[in-house]
């Protein structure tokens, strides 16, 4: 029995469960659903467990994993193999990377057989599964080439003292921008194993990221976005969030990007930080006004414009009469947010 979590090493954290009779199948799914499960790669608040999955066990002989990844810098999909699968690959790819077979795939030409045959003698199976494995292996890459994935794992692919091959457990992950092409892959989206947040940014158009820290941001573009996180970080806090709200952004939108980053309840300070080019300063200062006369303001808020309309920006944020700190530069902006978050008392 396996919690149906989006997260790796759920075997050590207790999602997987031997069952030997109907009995204990009840009792571990009663001890299972509604809980949440937390492992290395979750964060302290775990994923919460809303489905299980039931198979047949098997009597394993050896388990392998099999795993294919997009290389950015290589340009081409790199197939990793280990003959050591299992709960521990984790700590055998860290420890003893060497152990980890890899291959390197031209998308252009595809993976072919003779690689395949090479992958499956590496990992030491015998002519008589041979046929099998490289059936099994080209399967899975022409599954990730056509499914517009990014990740494709089996852990592990384990072979059987009957001497077959099962994928015993599997994963993928796809690109976002590419499930156009893939609506029956789309329709399959589990939103109760999402960050919430992050599920109503996208439901109101906009590109976010939740994080562990208190300083919530609003800017306006990726690379500026994660330059205000970087001089967060510098000034000795932790941002809560990525947040772009876009080019040609309307009052409307900015005050739904600031309502999302106040519904965070680790936010201690705001950041709005704004270089306007097609962005104007007036229209992030109307959205921003709007936002906190319709929500409230129960934190610091920090306020940096720079660029188209800027002067109107501050002349709206100033006539609003909002308890606002500004901030000429970036590097101040980020200053000011980090010292309003650690003297943030709620209440006071």
């Amino acid at each position: 029995m396996k919690a149906q979590v989006h997260t790796g090493g759920r075997g050590k954290a207790g999602g997987v469960k031997v069952c030997k009779s109907e009995h204990e199948v009840e009792a571990a799914a009663e001890g299972m659903l509604g809980r949440r499960l937390v492992t290395n790669q979750t964060g302290p608040a775990g994923k919460g467990i809303f489905r299980l999955y039931v198979e047949a066990g098997c009597k394993i002989e050896r388990e392998l994993y099999l795993g294919f990844v997009l290389d950015r810098k290589t340009e081409r999909v790199v197939v990793a193999a280990s003959a050591e699968g299992g709960m521990d690959i984790e700590e055998i790819a860290e420890q003893r990377p060497e152990s980890l077979i890899r291959i390197s795939v031209e998308p252009a030409v595809g993976m072919q057989a003779f690689q395949a045959r090479e992958l499956a003698f590496a990992l030491g199976l015998g002519p008589e599964v041979l046929s099998e494995a490289v059936t099994t292996i080209l399967g899975c890459y022409r599954a990730f080439r056509d499914n517009d994935a990014t990740m494709l794992e089996i852990n592990p692919l384990v072979l059987t003292g009957e001497g077959r091959l099962i994928a015993l457990d599997a994963k993928m992950s796809f690109d976002d921008n590419a499930l156009f092409r893939h609506p029956h892959i789309a329709e399959l989206r589990d939103k109760s194993q999402e960050d919430p947040r992050e599920t109503q940014a996208a439901d109101r158009g906009l590109s976010y990221v939740g994080l562990d820290g208190d300083v919530g941001c609003i800017v306006n573009g990726a690379g500026l976005a994660m330059a205000t996180m970087d001089m967060i970080l510098l000034a000795g806090g932790a941002p809560a969030n990525f947040l772009d709200i876009g080019g040609g952004a309307t009052p409307e939108r900015v005050a739904k990007a600031f309502r999302l980053v106040t519904q965070d309840q680790n936010v201690k300070a705001v950041l709005v930080n704004i270089f306007a080019g097609i962005n104007r300063c007036d229209w992030v200062a109307q959205g921003v006004v709007k936002a906190v006369e319709m929500a409230g303001l129960d934190r610091p808020l920090v306020v940096r414009l720079a660029g188209t309309n800027v002067e109107e920006g501050r002349r709206i944020i100033d006539e609003s009469g909002l308890p606002v700190i500004t901030a000429a530069t970036l590097a101040e902006a980020a200053e000011k947010s980090v010292a309003a978050a650690k003297n943030f008392k709620p209440g006071a």
